[in-house]
């Protein structure tokens, strides 16, 4: 096994827990101040955070289809590329770099992780794993997501964690204003955190939207069949 192959499952395992990371996770509550004075800054800070996260909610459902190459880096530094392509609803597939013969891919309805190299096969329901909140329409994102502070105006960072299981770690998905981009907000990157705190960054580069994608590019070779190479 390649040590780019090594590292990548590694961090495959904390992306893709086989439990489930999106839950039924608690929405934040405002705590009310004795006088309506003290309690409209925190009124109008819950509204914007509020107006974000649905901004942001609406600009992942606006996504048709996707492609865009990605960067994976891992909490020691090590990174792989490869190149995403994803179709709403619920379909997404990840082309690692040769020399690391995994695959990720939903069909829209299971996330499937292979591994070309040990012939194994991974599968869990969408609703059931991290990209849930990018992937699945019956996700209510909305009421499940964090708004962190980033210091600027142009970047949404939106975290989904469920307090009831902190083993399942959180997901955080960053998100640019850019008036071109569905729903005027673009999928710069997202972090997932596992319950450890090891944190594995995925970044997209050059996202291409609204081209045709057919359907074939969701299938795979099942290599406990036969020997095939990833892809």
């Amino acid at each position: 096994m390649t040590s780019a192959h090594s590292m990548a499952m590694t961090r495959m395992i904390s992306l893709f827990p086989r439990r489930a990371l999106l839950g039924a996770v608690a929405s934040a509550t405002l705590v009310a101040t004795a006088t309506g004075v003290l309690a409209l800054a925190p009124v109008a800070a819950h509204a914007d955070a509020a107006a974000d996260i649905n901004q942001a909610v609406a600009a992942l459902r606006a996504i048709d289809t996707l492609h865009a190459d990605f960067i994976q880096t891992d909490a020691q530094g090590g990174r792989v590329t490869g190149v995403l392509t994803m179709k709403r609803p619920g379909k997404i597939r990840f082309q690692y770099q040769p020399g690391v013969p995994l695959l990720i891919v939903s069909d829209g309805t299971s996330l499937t992780m292979i591994d070309y190299e040990v012939r194994q096969v991974q599968r869990w329901p969408i609703r059931n794993s991290p990209l849930g909140a990018l992937l699945d329409p019956n996700k209510d994102v909305a009421r499940f997501a964090r708004l962190n502070p980033t210091g600027r105006s142009d970047l949404i960072s939106m975290a989904v964690r469920d307090p009831g299981h902190p083993e399942y770690g959180t997901l955080t998905l960053l998100m640019v204003r850019k008036a071109s981009a569905p729903g005027g907000l673009e999928l710069d990157s997202w972090i997932a955190t596992d319950a450890q705190s090891r944190r594995t960054m995925v970044r997209l580069i050059n996202p291409q939207y609204g081209a045709p994608v057919n359907d074939s590019v969701f299938h795979w070779t099942d290599p406990r069949q036969q020997n095939h190479r990833a892809g």
